[in-house]
């Protein structure tokens, strides 16, 4: 199974109008999103991908929280604060915002540890364990906005740059 990530959308419309592009070309089956969508209008756009999507909501959410939660539950997406864990193809996932948030969780029970926030991509296999934040993609300068595809038959990340 290949899984679409994405992080730290801030709300850039056109960016998230080639995301869906990419992700649908890329055939993944399911997306993630690890927060900082900061407003409804954004989900509006990851209405057009042709996987579902899931996420949690980062710390630039809150102010449009409860807007954002209608948003999600009008377009069937998954989204809670975080973590979110999930059980896709035999592997155990959490996703997180910032990856503060990961402390005080036992980490070695999942295979695929998500999270953004920081803006910089991350990609660190340690065993039967794979860690990723593909970084932002709220920039307007062309070639320096990623977005990831994670394999979980693999457990392995590859970074899309647009």
């Amino acid at each position: 199974m290949r899984v679409g990530v994405v992080s730290d959308t801030h709300n850039n419309l056109k960016n998230c109008g080639k995301i869906v592009e990419l992700f649908n070309k890329s055939g993944v089956e399911r997306v993630i999103h690890t927060g900082d969508i900061t407003q409804p209008k954004t989900l509006e756009i990851f209405s057009e991908l042709e996987s579902p999507l899931y996420g949690v909501f980062g710390n630039n959410d809150v102010g449009e929280l409860e807007e954002l939660k209608v948003s999600a539950s009008k377009n069937s997406f998954h989204f809670v604060s975080p973590p979110l864990e999930l059980e896709w193809a035999e592997n155990s996932i959490v996703v997180v915002h910032d990856p503060l948030e990961l402390n005080g969780l036992d980490l070695s029970k999942y295979h695929l540890v998500l999270h953004g926030h920081t803006h910089r991509e991350t990609i660190i296999k340690k065993g039967n364990q794979l860690t990723f934040n593909p970084g932002e993609c709220a920039g307007h300068m062309a070639g320096l906005n990623n977005i990831g595809v994670v394999d979980l038959k693999q457990l392995s990340a590859e970074i899309i740059k647009f």
